[in-house]
């Protein structure tokens, strides 16, 4: 499908895989023409986080007019469409099945090609919308509430992970940190807005390292310490400082997570470095790698704040690219809840 690059085409994406409803038409990988995003999280906000079911329910909900609106915005009807894309996995199994199955009707309705899209592999797709003259090779930092990989982007469909969290993602750990202190959901967001006001040498933190692999990560345990040290100070009716804990627990995991990022691009001679997923809008990580990547030369490259969460636009971003290769789906496509970013 080589002779596809040579014309301008359209992908309407729709993702489903947590606690946003979106959609979005892409032209070409790059070229945004309408971004819908619409959002659970005063209503997960209730319970601490997101609760599988009523995610599903809101995403039948929600599913038809943002696709429609995500067309108008863009001014194009169905039939000016190339293809219809959508995230397939990994993510709740219930929110995945409603945009699949979405996207299948679409498809069997207009004939369209019905292109699978791996979630994380959107999250890097995001830097293609910000950053134009980005291609691979690269080494991207993919960060999000469920995931923590280090992935050799070797070309745009083919990815091989250098490193990996071995129990919790930073995203997850920043969230049940940030809700035991008292900070509503979701809480990363808000651990770091408050880390901003902290003192980050206030709480003594572990560097955790996993013994039989210099890339790989593990929270596990810096979670439990920040968690001690606020069981701890309650048992003793000590007050513990919200902006300073979690000005030390933020750079005790963006420690980890750059320290292991940077190592890797040195062993593996890599120049040209990305950050991808939901924490890569956080403000200590972009901070530091701006400043390291500065003083060894290296070329850093973030997608714009409003790409690091779950939108529809990177998932049109990436299956612009998967169309091109080849990958289509027939309707027999189901959701996965999990899947590596390697087999796509």
């Amino acid at each position: 499908m080589q002779n596809e690059t040579e014309r301008s085409i359209k992908i309407l994406a729709i993702e489903s895989s947590c606690d946003e409803t979106a959609a979005a038409v892409v032209e070409n990988g790059r070229n945004v023409l309408s971004n819908v995003v619409v959002s659970q999280i005063d209503e997960h906000k209730l319970y601490g986080g997101v609760v599988p079911e009523i995610a599903s329910r809101r995403h039948v909900e929600a599913i038809n007019a943002v696709v429609d609106k995500a067309l108008s915005d863009a001014s194009l009807t169905l039939p000016q469409l190339d293809a219809i894309a959508v995230t397939y996995a990994p993510g709740l199994i219930g929110a995945l099945l409603v945009g699949v199955n979405f996207a299948k009707g679409l498809s069997y309705a207009t004939g369209l090609p019905l292109v699978p899209v791996h979630h994380l592999r959107s999250h890097i797709a995001s830097n293609y919308i910000t950053n134009k003259d980005l291609k691979p090779p690269f080494l991207c930092l993919v960060v999000s509430g469920g995931h923590s990989h280090i992935v050799a982007v070797e070309d745009y469909t083919k990815m091989k992970i250098i490193g990996k969290t071995r129990d919790d993602a930073a995203g997850e750990v920043f969230d049940k940190v940030a809700r035991t202190i008292g900070m509503p959901y979701p809480g990363g967001v808000n651990l770091d807005k408050k880390a901003e006001l902290g003192n980050d040498s206030a709480y003594p933190m572990p560097h955790p390292r996993v013994a039989d692999s210099p890339y790989d990560f593990s929270f596990s345990g810096l979670k439990t310490a920040a968690l001690n040290i606020i069981n701890n100070a309650h048992m003793k009716g000590e007050d513990v400082s919200p902006e300073d804990l979690s000005a030390s627990y933020r750079k005790a995991v963006i420690g980890c997570l750059t320290e292991n990022f940077l190592k890797a691009a040195d062993d593996f001679g890599y120049k040209k470095l990305v950050i991808a997923g939901g924490v890569s809008a956080n403000t200590l990580l972009r901070r530091e790698l701006d400043k390291k990547c500065a003083e060894k030369g290296l070329e850093l490259f973030k997608p714009e704040l409003k790409y690091c969460g779950d939108n529809g636009a990177m998932v049109g971003a990436q299956a612009y690219y998967e169309f091109i290769s080849g990958n289509i789906a027939g309707l027999s496509l189901n959701a996965a809840a999990t899947k590596s970013i390697e087999q796509g």
